[in-house]
């Protein structure tokens, strides 16, 4: 299992399917930010990150121009992941509550988290075709975590993405509406599909989100993980 996951981890890493994001991920790793100037931009695709044997899957949009891109690991190195790892430690999925860098100890617990699109797209938005050329890196995440019972996605265009690929597998599946905090049964690989807010610096300063939201989710996954036996 371990070089499956080594294998599909260095097929992500070189992917070149997408020139426009090739094109920008490259040019923010060569730029930079000032804040950041002395840092080695990881400027690649980012391969999911977590527990092999995790019964929660944590499905985002992409990774951030100067959080994932520079760090090389999901939510690391940005606002978002200012705001997600204090709340997953709080909930006993994550080691500890504070990240910087893929080096500095964090261990996730019984929690998975990948994204739709695994490049930084420029004003953090990506055209259908570059999803679907991201897709099979997804499918294959998930056939390789064979203990997963739900999905928490984090927003509307993961929301979205996680349900076309149900579709994809069963065209009757039921009408659904995001809303954070929307819960469904899917009866599909994973019992059930729970959507969050993105913690996106856009919805947390505004309040859009808050620790008190963002910690029900967590809560509730913890919740159903408990109600379902391995």
């Amino acid at each position: 299992m371990a070089d499956a996951w080594t294998a599909l981890n260095d097929e992500i890493v070189a992917c070149r399917r997408c020139p426009r994001l090739v094109a920008w991920r490259e040019e923010v790793a060569r730029t930079k930010r000032r804040a950041f100037r002395d840092w080695d931009y990881w400027g690649k695709p980012v391969p999911g990150f977590g527990d092999p044997q995790a019964r929660v899957l944590v499905v985002g949009l992409a990774p951030g121009a100067h959080g994932s891109n520079r760090t090389g690991r999901m939510f690391t190195g940005d606002a978002s992941g200012d705001f997600l790892y204090p709340a997953l430690y709080r909930t006993g999925f994550a080691s500890q509550p504070t990240v910087s860098s893929r080096d500095d100890g964090l261990e996730l617990h019984d929690l998975f988290i990948t994204a739709v699109c695994r490049c930084a797209p420029p004003d953090n938005k990506i055209t259908s075709e570059e999803a679907l050329n991201c897709r099979p890196f997804l499918l294959a995440e998930i056939e390789l975590l064979t203990h997963i019972q739900g999905v928490v996605a984090l927003g509307k265009v993961a929301f979205d993405h996680i349900l076309q690929v149900y579709h994809a597998k069963r065209a009757d599946y039921g009408d659904t509406v995001f809303a954070h905090g929307a819960f469904y049964r899917t009866g599909e690989k994973f019992p059930w599909l729970l959507a969050s807010y993105h913690p996106s610096r856009q919805n947390t300063q505004t309040g859009r989100l808050t620790i008190a939201m963002f910690d029900s989710i967590w809560e509730k996954a913890a919740e159903l993980i408990t109600q379902i036996p391995d």
